[in-house]
């Protein structure tokens, strides 16, 4: 029994609370909502508006520190008192000049089913699959994103994310350089979002759109984090969930069952 006692003692000792807090590395600005998680374990938290994280995790396992728009870093929990991200270098293109009309316009993704359902997710991406239609080409711009929520807070922030397709046919670049962060009003809402100056074409081989709840002190409310997006039931095969640096297929529970619960989001575009 007393070696019992003294190896679970000694496994406990392993964790510890980890603080610090996440910094610009030219400004000195603290950056908020950067995905922070133990390097291969799923355990991991989000820095607040301050900066500041606090994160449960092995003493001797490396931390991960990942946000669009800076270059991604992963440092030993006892160097993590103040995390310093450098600012992501694009090199910017020729300026090209974007004939758009706005004179056209289509809703894609439409909810042909309109029961919704919410689920407390936790500090995850979850993506929903736009796939191209040769029609797009005479509205080939994004101009609107919607997306259902539930919200008992008014000022519920989430990120919405625009992914292109990969090799694989999941996720991979990145449409936006910077995070898209949206502040949700309080109740059963649709909620649209405004694109046209970001000037997104709709890829050819298909869009990713996807949310990612933050589990912050700003969503907090009680012991559980608003909002809940709602999802329904969409007759397809799969979609994708990003969790502590992995993507992951969820896919249909049986070859028979082609239908899964996906976000209810939907995107209108014009010329």
């Amino acid at each position: 029994m007393q070696k019992f006692l003294f190896i679970f003692m000694f496994s406990c000792s392993l964790f510890a609370q980890i603080k610090g807090v996440v910094k610009d590395s030219i400004s000195g600005e603290p950056i908020p909502y950067v995905n922070i998680w133990v390097e291969n374990e799923s355990i991991g938290t989000i820095s607040e508006i301050d900066g500041t994280f606090i994160l449960e995790a092995p003493s001797n396992k490396s931390i991960v520190f990942a946000i669009l728009g800076y270059k991604k870093k992963t440092l030993l929990a006892s160097q993590t008192a103040t995390v310093s991200l450098q600012p992501t270098v694009f090199n910017l293109k020729e300026m090209v000049i974007v004939n758009k009309k706005e004179t056209k316009q289509v809703e894609i993704g439409l909810l042909k089913n309109t029961t919704f359902q919410a689920f407390d997710n936790g500090p995850k991406i979850e993506a929903k699959f736009f796939p191209y239609e040769k029609a797009y080409s005479k509205t080939r711009f994004i101009k609107e994103v919607t997306i259902f929520t539930d919200s008992r807070k008014d000022d519920a922030t989430i990120k919405l994310h625009f992914y292109k397709v990969n090799e694989n046919g999941a996720p991979g670049e990145e449409l936006l350089t910077k995070d898209f962060m949206v502040t949700l009003n309080k109740g059963v809402i649709k909620h649209k979002f405004n694109l046209s100056n970001l000037d997104l074409e709709f890829p050819k081989n298909g869009l990713f759109v996807a949310y990612e709840k933050l589990l912050i002190e700003q969503n907090k409310l009680g012991t559980k984090y608003q909002p809940y997006v709602l999802y329904h039931y969409a007759v397809r095969d799969f979609f994708y969930t990003y969790a502590y640096g992995i993507w992951s297929k969820q896919e249909a529970e049986s070859p028979d069952k082609l239908g899964i619960n996906e976000p209810a989001i939907t995107l209108i575009l014009s010329n």
